[in-house]
């Protein structure tokens, strides 16, 4: 797949038009632009990091995509399109991939960005002692005794990517696996540099320390309130780069957030859970909904320290029939969210969302079995079942959990404590397990239904109910090498169906207010893959 051609096209199309952009008009479009080219937007959380290889979280991962650039982007409709590298090459049997990286990439400080600096991010990441959240993500590539590497059992020098010059990448698979390239578009497998980290530690990430190769550099940094970052006159294409300066708010509360922006403090905010429909009415312009690649779900504790009571399939089974979806998106949330009966989202590239049992009920049918299901485990209102949830400190996570809670009490005469937790402690918790039933939310790392369905794997990072199956884990061994691996995926959806680790409550939608003067968001993208580079600002 070679994206060399397209590269050179646009290079051409903005050195034709500079004295246009100059003049204070787009190089493209020709629309004025605004004079303040700054986009302050808000985030529910701090982030957990702008490290690339320890980064776990989409708001930082959306930071890091502003302050690196792996080898390939994603365009406004998701298609990969050249970051460092320009093209790549496939060797006959799919399992070595050589990708030419571009001659003009640099590093903040002026160093060049090179193939050695992908493989020591790479070998970082899959380094035990780095413990990144995402080290099973090199597994999730496919890379070569990534499984050796990953456990201590073999060097690190034996992961399957080498430099075969300072331009040159080599990439070997365990395995052919027809989608690898689109998994370089992920954070974890950006570029870190080496030196930056040996002077400062984990300090290298602060201002002042910081070395990008992205468009933007980290200016300032106060946690819990803002991050700022500023364009890097060192990313090879500077010169098409718009907005000027990226601030992120952090803001708990989404009417806050939502008053802010309506005050003109902020270009983009989330809007409320139940708000949509009065808002489009008010701003029909600036209110903006659209599917997104992510599943809202409700992971269930099924490690070997759970409560027995959990480790029963008929009580899992029971809370997530009683669970009425419908209520959820439609009186809820009301921003056109999808019941999700199933883990993988519907708007997953090339995946047909199977029609597993649950899906063809009645609320009524799938009510009166949760009744029976909970019954055979000796809980009824007599006798209730007693449950913790937690849940991250928000209002919509509140709303939804206050709205099951009540299902589950109605139906199942189910008692169920709720708690919200800060954010990076709240993640604490559910990954040691420290939890029995815990809210969560997982946006696919790539356009492929294995990015949803590896979280039920036996060994993944982010498996927070330490389910196993040998059957799925086999089945998604299978699928990595299959031409069509939709029967396997279908197989998968059905057991975990059954199975329950997670009860699917509804997949995303984006549910956005944007200023009316903030162009080119790409909402075509299910991924929502943005980079600040791509936006800009007209004048009003």
């Amino acid at each position: 797949m070679n994206f060399s051609t397209k590269a050179l096209l646009l290079a051409s199309a903005f050195a034709l038009t500079s004295p246009a952009f100059a003049a204070g008009t787009h190089p493209v479009t020709g629309e004025p632009l605004a004079d303040d080219q700054t986009f302050t937007y808000r985030v529910l959380d701090e982030h957990t990091s702008v490290d690339p290889q320890i980064v776990e979280d989409v708001t930082g991962s959306e930071i890091v995509r502003d302050l690196f650039e792996g080898l390939y982007n994603q365009d406004a409709d998701g298609n990969l399109e050249p970051g460092v590298a320009l093209s790549h090459t496939v060797n006959d049997d799919n399992t070595v991939y050589t990708f030419t990286l571009r001659p003009d990439a640099k590093w903040s400080d002026g160093k060049p960005v090179t193939a050695g600096d992908f493989v020591y991010a790479w070998r970082r990441l899959a380094d035990p002692t780095t413990a990144s959240a995402y080290q099973w993500y090199v597994e999730v590539m496919n890379l070569k005794n990534a499984a050796g590497v990953m456990a201590g059992e073999m060097g690190l020098e034996e992961l399957g990517v080498k430099a075969i010059d300072d331009h040159t990448l080599e990439v070997t698979l365990e395995s052919p696996m027809p989608y690898f390239a689109l998994t370089t578009t992920h954070t974890s497998t950006f570029p870190a540099p080496a030196w930056a980290i040996e002077a400062h530690g984990s300090d290298w990430i602060k201002p002042g320390n910081i070395v990008v190769n992205g468009a933007y550099t980290l200016t300032a940094h106060v946690p819990n309130e803002r991050s700022v970052r500023e364009r890097n006159a060192m990313y090879w294409n500077n010169d098409a780069t718009i907005i000027d300066k990226v601030v992120a708010l952090v803001i708990n509360d989404e009417n806050v957030a939502l008053t802010r922006y309506m005050a003109g403090e902020l270009d983009r905010t989330e809007i409320p859970a139940g708000q949509y429909p009065s808002l489009k009415e008010a701003h029909p312009d600036e209110a903006t909904v659209f599917p997104r690649l992510c599943s809202y779900y409700y992971t269930i504790n099924v490690s070997d320290n759970a409560p027995e009571f959990l480790k029963d399939v008929r009580v899992r089974q029971a809370l997530s029939l009683a669970v009425d979806r419908d209520i959820i998106v439609e009186k809820v949330l009301q921003s056109g969210e999808f019941p999700a009966y199933t883990f993988t989202p519907a708007a997953t590239a090339n995946f047909q969302v199977p029609a597993v049992e649950i899906a063809g009920m009645t609320q009524a049918e799938r009510n009166a079995r949760a009744a029976e299901l909970l019954a055979e485990a000796g809980y009824d209102k007599s006798n209730p079942l007693e449950i913790d949830l937690i849940y991250n400190t928000s209002e919509a996570h509140k709303k939804v959990a206050i709205a099951i809670a009540q299902m589950w009490k109605q139906t199942l005469g189910v008692k169920v404590t709720m708690s919200n937790q800060e954010w990076k402690t709240f993640l604490e918790t559910r990954g040691n397990q420290d939890y029995e039933i815990a809210r969560a939310g997982w946006c696919g790392d790539y356009n492929e239904a294995s990015t949803f369905l590896d979280l039920v794997q036996s060994g993944s990072g982010y498996n927070d109910a330490k389910y196993a199956s040998a059957e799925v884990d086999a089945l998604l061994a299978e699928a990595k090498t299959m031409a069509d691996p939709q029967a396997n995926y279908t197989k998968i959806e059905e057991i975990i169906a059954v199975d329950m680790p997670l009860i699917p409550i509804y997949h995303y939608t984006g549910k956005f207010m944007i200023a009316s003067d903030l162009e080119n968001w790409p909402i075509k993208n299910v991924e929502q893959n943005w980079y600040s580079r791509n936006l800009y600002k007209i004048a009003e």
